[in-house]
């Protein structure tokens, strides 16, 4: 009787194990509700781009491309992937590097650098160094970003790895891992050598990943008009756009008689931000009205539509035995993307998060989340996570969370 007894208590404790299952994954279940912009059929030849576009702008050099600064869409591809000479342009990746070096404490705006002879030395576009002086980390990005100081940089690139071609070597390894695939780097001030050549997408690639990673260049990469030594020595910009471009932030021209005109130009406008790389323009004024061309054209077809902020709340949901009843639920990054001007009316919002979560929920854990669509096509997706963490009931937590909630109140 005692066995029988204790396989009948089994079969009732399994039986009521299995109802508490059920009803807790019934009380717990997903819902999803899909917002949409507009109750209108999308007609999909209205998706925005995947890939160049097939405008075709006319553009006067060997090479050119546009992309958006953000995601590095490309936007307009005229020979790319053509591999030239780059001329001062190669100081794009100089000015990367040495801007990695000071954001991860290695190097400091204030820190003197010295001059030596080999930087002295050097030709083209210069201030004249001299090798028994030193100037600032801010004088020489200064002087390397506003006049294309090819002394300056030599003196960087052998402060920061002990010789320049120890530093070319980083440019290289830089390069490789950017995916800069057409590149190959002899100098770091792109005085003509041969086979020192990149193309106009890996000018863009080093450029996008300058401005996006270290945005404090544009301190000095906007800068049209100063001056060094006590205001003796005077600079103004050599790109032109700086002053005559609205929204302009960059960032470096390059020629020789070789290499011809070059110029990766960067702007941004209503949360939009453009690179546009021309490379052997014929003429100097060429290269800058190419440029603008192309960064007109991404203006006047493209906008960045902002789909999510980092921290919204997008509701409350009830927490099954916690502490607290309720948890915001909350978006956990920032998300935008590039469309065609227009298509935003295009764009919808699926959103998978549940009712009921279970305690305990800790803070940051993600909850659902928000799967963006242009035209049927994903073109985002955003977590949804918990604003803060919520204890099971326990008897001590009750006691923790009504003392912590009367000391609150104690305190105001």
């Amino acid at each position: 009787m005692l066995f029988k007894n204790k396989i009948v208590l089994k079969i009732v404790c399994i039986i009521i194990c299995f109802l508490f299952i059920l009803s807790t994954a019934c009380f717990c279940s997903d819902s999803i509700f899909v917002w949409s912009t507009e109750n209108k059929p999308i007609n999909s030849s209205d998706a925005v781009a995947t890939s160049a576009s097939t405008t075709n702008l006319s553009l006067e050099c060997g090479g050119a491309v546009l992309i958006e600064q953000n995601s590095g869409k490309v936007l307009y591809d005229h020979n790319m992937h053509e591999k030239l000479r780059p001329a001062s342009v190669t100081k794009v990746m100089s000015i990367l590097l040495i801007m990695e070096a000071i954001d991860s404490g290695k190097l400091s705006y204030s820190d003197k650098i010295p001059c030596s002879q080999n930087a002295s030395n050097m030709g083209g576009s210069q201030i004249w160094l001299d090798v028994k002086e030193e100037l600032t980390v801010d004088e020489m990005l200064k002087a390397i970003c506003v006049v294309s100081a090819n002394d300056c940089t030599v003196a960087m690139a052998e402060y920061l790895a002990g010789s320049e071609e120890a530093f070319v070597q980083q440019m290289n390894e830089k390069a490789k891992e950017l995916g800069m695939n057409d590149t190959t780097f002899k100098n770091c001030h792109g005085i003509d050598e041969d086979g020192h050549v990149t193309s106009p997408y890996d000018i863009a690639l080093m450029s996008r990943e300058l401005l996006t990673k270290h945005p404090d260049i544009t301190k000095y990469t906007t800068i049209y008009m100063d001056s060094l030594r006590d205001g003796k020595s005077q600079l103004v910009n050599t790109n032109k756009l700086i002053r005559n471009y609205k929204g302009a932030t960059g960032l470096k021209t390059g020629s020789t008689s070789v290499a011809l005109y070059n110029l990766s130009a960067s702007a941004t406008r209503d949360n939009l931000s453009l690179i546009a790389v021309i490379m052997k323009a014929p003429s100097t004024a060429v290269r800058f009205s190419e440029a603008q061309k192309l960064l007109d054209y991404g203006f006047s077809s493209y906008e960045y539509k902002k789909l999510a902020n980092k921290g919204d709340v997008l509701k409350e949901i009830t927490v099954n035995k916690g502490v607290e009843p309720k948890v915001n639920a909350v978006l956990e990054s920032e998300n935008g993307i590039l469309i065609a001007k227009g298509q935003d009316k295009n764009i919808e919002q699926i959103l998978e998060l549940p009712d009921v979560v279970s305690s305990p929920i800790d803070e940051g854990q993600i909850l659902g989340n928000i799967t963006y669509t242009l035209n049927g096509e994903e073109i985002g997706k955003v977590n949804i996570v918990a604003e803060k963490s919520v204890q099971k009931i326990s008897a001590f937590s009750m006691i923790e969370y009504v003392y912590a909630k009367w000391f609150s109140l104690f305190r105001t």
